[in-house]
C-alpha cells in the first residue's frame, strides 16, 4: 500500500502558534528595553565620573608644575595639549545635554550642565572641579558630591 501524500498547504504554523510567539517576543522586549535604557544612563554617568577624574588629575599635574598654583581657567589645561587635549564632556543623563562648557567662579554648581570650576584664589575650595548639576544619579547621589 502506498503512503498517502500530504495535501497541499497542510504544513506550516497555525495562526495561534504565531500569535503566541509574537506575544512572547513582546513580553521579552517590554522587559529588556527599560533595562537597556538604564544601562545607557549608567554608562553615561560612568563616563562623566571618569572624565571628572581625568580633569582632576590634569589639575593636580598643573598644580605641581606651577609650584602650587591652580589655573585661572580650565582652558589653561588645554594649551598645547600638555595636560588635556580638550576639556572632556560632562554627561548628566535625563537632566542636561552633554557639554564641556566650564562655569568658573566660587558660587558652586548652577545646574547648567557641563563643569563648575572654582577659580577664586581667596576661596578655600580654590581649584575644585565638579559636575555642574544639582540632580541625583542612578544611585541617588548628588552630582555635586563627586
Amino acid at each position: 500500500m502506498r503512503a498517502k501524500s500530504k495535501k497541499f498547504g497542510a504544513s506550516g504554523f497555525t495562526l495561534i502558534e504565531l500569535m503566541i510567539v509574537v506575544a512572547i517576543i513582546g513580553i521579552l522586549a517590554a522587559i529588556a528595553i527599560p533595562k537597556f535604557a538604564e544601562l545607557i544612563r549608567k554608562s553615561n554617568e560612568g563616563a562623566s565620573k571618569g572624565n571628572l577624574g581625568a580633569i582632576r588629575s590634569a589639575l593636580s599635574i598643573y598644580y605641581g608644575d606651577m609650584e602650587g598654583t591652580y589655573p585661572t581657567t580650565m582652558a589653561s589645561l588645554t594649551v598645547a595639549g600638555k595636560y588635556l587635549p580638550t576639556i572632556p564632556v560632562a554627561k548628566a543623563p535625563n537632566y542636561h545635554s552633554d557639554s564641556s562648557v566650564t562655569d568658573d567662579g566660587e558660587t558652586g554648581a548652577q545646574d547648567a550642565g557641563g563643569w563648575h570650576y572654582n577659580n577664586v584664589s581667596t576661596d578655600g575650595n580654590f581649584g575644585a572641579i565638579l559636575v555642574n548639576c544639582t540632580h541625583t544619579d542612578t544611585k541617588g547621589s548628588f552630582w555635586t558630591v563627586y
